[in-house]
């Protein structure tokens, strides 16, 4: 018969686990939060006014933000001042349905039309040069993309939002290989639930916001699964503490290799570390049951840009030296 383990010994043992599961689980800032510069944008179709912004990038001294309901990308100086519009609603060659998440490489604007099932690419004067994809479920086909990453060669990595896949595609459309089951719903590693962004660092790795997982994925250039946060396990469980999410719906990697998360319901955006280590989290808590952090974007200058959904605006935030 094997002895009971004195009440004594279990007690510092539950102990210990309980504050290594409280340091990892609900980890202190080691930032302070970002301040709020200042924000611009009203409600409207007019130059410079929003019907529901969902996406936004910046390239140079310019930033570019999805105007959803209006099917157009506006562009702004980074104090605000409009400067263009790009596309116009419809469904013909660069046309736009409803565009999401925003990709800048090499001079290309490259835009996730999410009604439209296709990823367009533009200059960033605005001349279109070409979509990619259709509506479907098979090899370089879309169910609603949600975002989009480009690689240093040209390839194209898309959040499938409705397929609950991420593609890789050739520069050219052709399909490479994928992420995830398609039209099959999971919450273990490399399964997504409506997955809505991706991105890339440095090495190659994608980092993909599984969006009603309320997580973050990453896999390395093989393909292989390196990482996962956000809440316990990252198992889709939502809430409200530092590092756990409720929707993530866009995700940007800034120049001082850090990772910049959309926290959709908990409107706010969170820094991590390329490793998920939580480093700070900003944003400005509506009044009444609105929500704000849809989409972020990082300049050079460490500025971040957020479209700010159900205001109707784009905010900048500085870090706090």
């Amino acid at each position: 018969m094997t002895r009971r383990m004195k009440p004594l010994v279990i007690f510092p043992l539950v102990l210990c686990f309980s504050l290594l599961a409280s340091c990892a689980w609900f980890p202190e800032a080691k930032e302070p939060p970002y301040a709020l510069v200042k924000s611009w944008g009203e409600k409207g179709s007019g130059p410079g006014q929003f019907d529901e912004p969902t996406g936004i990038a910046v390239a140079g001294e310019e930033v570019f933000v999805s105007d959803a309901r209006n099917g157009r990308i506006l562009v702004f100086d980074f104090d605000g001042n409009y400067r263009r519009q790009i596309g116009q609603p419809g469904e013909g060659p660069g046309q736009l349905g409803r565009p999401m998440n925003l990709e800048i490489s090499a001079d290309r604007l490259y835009v996730a039309d999410y009604w439209n099932d296709r990823i367009l690419i533009y200059d960033l004067s605005g001349a279109f040069q070409r979509g990619i994809g259709e509506r479907g479920a098979g090899p370089g086909q879309f169910k609603e993309p949600g975002g989009v990453a480009v690689a240093g060669n040209g390839d194209l990595f898309v959040a499938d939002f409705n397929n609950h896949r991420v593609q890789q595609l050739s520069s050219g459309g052709e399909f490479i290989r994928q992420w995830g089951v398609t039209g099959e719903t999971g919450f273990l590693a490399g399964k997504f639930n409506y997955p809505t962004d991706v991105a890339l660092d440095a090495e190659g790795n994608l980092y993909v916001a599984d969006g009603y997982n309320d997580r973050i994925q990453v896999f390395g250039p093989d393909g292989a699964l390196l990482r996962k946060w956000g809440g316990p396990f990252a198992l889709n469980l939502n809430g409200s503490f530092n590092g756990w999410f409720a929707t993530v719906t866009s995700i940007d990697i800034g120049p001082g290799g850090n990772v910049f998360v959309a926290d959709f319901y908990n409107d706010r955006v969170q820094k991590f570390t390329l490793q998920g280590r939580f480093l700070t989290a900003f944003g400005v808590k509506p009044a009444g049951p609105v929500h704000t952090a849809m989409a972020v974007a990082v300049a050079d200058d460490g500025h971040v840009f957020v479209a700010d959904f159900d205001r109707n605006r784009v905010e900048k935030w500085a870090p706090v030296r």
